[in-house]
């Protein structure tokens, strides 16, 4: 689908603010009339865009509300085992501790582009893609990064448990959710949690925060201004929900949604119901490509979201980042670089580049830049749900210590080993 051409906003608004000033320092009049005058034919703008009525045939594709969504799912197996796996802790521990490595690979170099990393890399002396942690990051490294960590504490001699990020943060909310209101949690729950736990959010996530602290009702919360409804962040948020519900994609994809919709809608919400189907599946299977194909089952089959994926476990294999990143380019030009869509994408090619081979998987996902902490991170806690912790490598544990930083309202800090168990306790209990 091809994206409407717009004004390049960073420069036209550059401009804009700049002429007045000088307009203000020559003393011309009427500088603040022509500025209010440009801020509400914006503002206009944006209404005009918010009351445009969307395309009832995609409409009819892309519904809202679970039971519309399952009918039109392909066949499925919805539930892989009527337990347990046997191996579940393994598998759980190996998707923990691969997925926070992910983010911690993928967070210093967030969206940047493939050039810049090499460049980053060649400068440090650092392979690429990296096998290994950054041996140094760009800017101030004692910079604030959510709070309770600095920038150097990404790099691997300054690393010292789990570093914060918000990518890391939701997996360890989605527990608290689960322990806190149990398996009939609903989105209401979902956002008074958010109200108690979180300090800050970004992009959809800050918009649907906004909206609660104002007093707009869970359900109605991604709607309130919020153009991001179609955007990652519902994804990042999807792994605690196929841990709580390993071998059982239908469940996992259910909670999934239910946390989802807070935030998100359409794609935005199929994203997470994807990836929590295909994590749930990855404790069953030995292959992430099976893991993904399963995930498939569990959202619409002609949304936007399904083709894409379709198209991206059905061509040739890339040969490595530089042509996947070429791949989804082309397929999706124009597309934001923290959408849903291109960022899923990725995420399976680099585990189809990678398969269980976590440095890899981590290695190729990390490199083909867009939104790589999260593809990294979801990306990598399939690829350890699959293989265990004997299919990650020391070098990307070591460094964490046994511990995860949090920036979460009152807990810094949560033991590796023991959210293991508590993750565990979860899956027995919505069994």
């Amino acid at each position: 689908m091809p994206y409407s051409k717009g004004p390049d906003p960073f420069w036209t608004m550059e401009r804009l603010l700049r002429y007045g000033e000088l307009m203000d320092e020559l003393g011309a009049p009427g500088v603040q009339e022509v500025l209010d005058e440009a801020a509400r034919a914006l503002a206009q703008a944006v209404e005009r865009l918010q009351g445009l009525p969307p395309d009832e045939a995609i409409r009819l594709r892309e519904p809202d509300d679970l039971e519309t969504i399952r009918s039109l799912r392909p066949e499925g197996p919805r539930r892989l085992s009527d337990g347990v796996p046997n191996d579940y802790e393994d598998r759980l521990e190996g998707a923990l501790l691969a997925r926070m490595a992910g983010c911690t690979l993928g967070a210093p170099v967030e969206g940047w582009r493939i050039e810049d990393m090499e460049r980053w890399a060649a400068w440090l002396g650092d392979l690429f893609p990296p096998t290994d942690y950054w041996s140094g990051v760009t800017g101030i490294p004692n910079t604030p990064r959510y709070i309770r960590s600095t920038l150097a504490d990404f790099t691997r001699d300054r690393m010292r448990g789990v570093p914060v990020d918000d990518d890391t943060a939701y997996t360890l909310l989605g527990l608290l959710i689960a322990e806190e209101y149990g398996p009939g949690f609903t989105t209401a729950d979902v956002g008074a949690a958010w109200l108690r736990y979180l300090p800050v959010a970004c992009t959809a996530e800050g918009a649907a925060l906004a909206a609660l602290r104002d007093g707009v009702p869970a359900a109605e919360a991604a709607d309130r201004d919020n153009p991001y409804v179609q955007w990652i962040g519902a994804d990042i948020r999807s792994d605690p929900w196929g841990w709580i519900a390993p071998a059982w994609p239908e469940k996992a994809a259910e909670l999934a949604y239910r946390d989802a919709v807070l935030s998100h809608r359409r794609n935005g919400v199929y994203g997470a119901m994807f990836f929590a189907a295909a994590q749930s599946a990855a404790f069953a299977v030995a292959d992430p490509a099976e893991a993904l194909a399963i995930g498939l089952t569990e959202i619409p089959a002609e949304c936007a979201l399904a083709g894409a994926i379709r198209w991206a476990l059905s061509v040739d294999r890339p040969s490595g980042y530089r042509e996947a990143r070429a791949a989804v380019d082309e397929r999706f030009p124009g597309m934001h670089a923290v959408h849903t869509i291109n960022n899923a994408c990725l995420t399976v090619f680099g585990l189809r580049i990678g398969g269980t081979d976590l440095t890899k998987v981590l290695s190729e996902t990390v490199a083909m830049g867009l939104d790589n902490d999260c593809t990294a991170a979801t990306a990598g806690s399939i690829a350890g749900a699959v293989a265990g912790t004997a299919g990650v490598p020391g070098h990307w544990s070591r460094p964490f210590e046994g511990r995860i930083l949090s920036y979460l309202d009152g807990i810094e800090s949560f033991d590796i080993r023991e959210t293991v168990g508590r993750f565990a306790r979860q899956a027995a209990r919505f069994r």
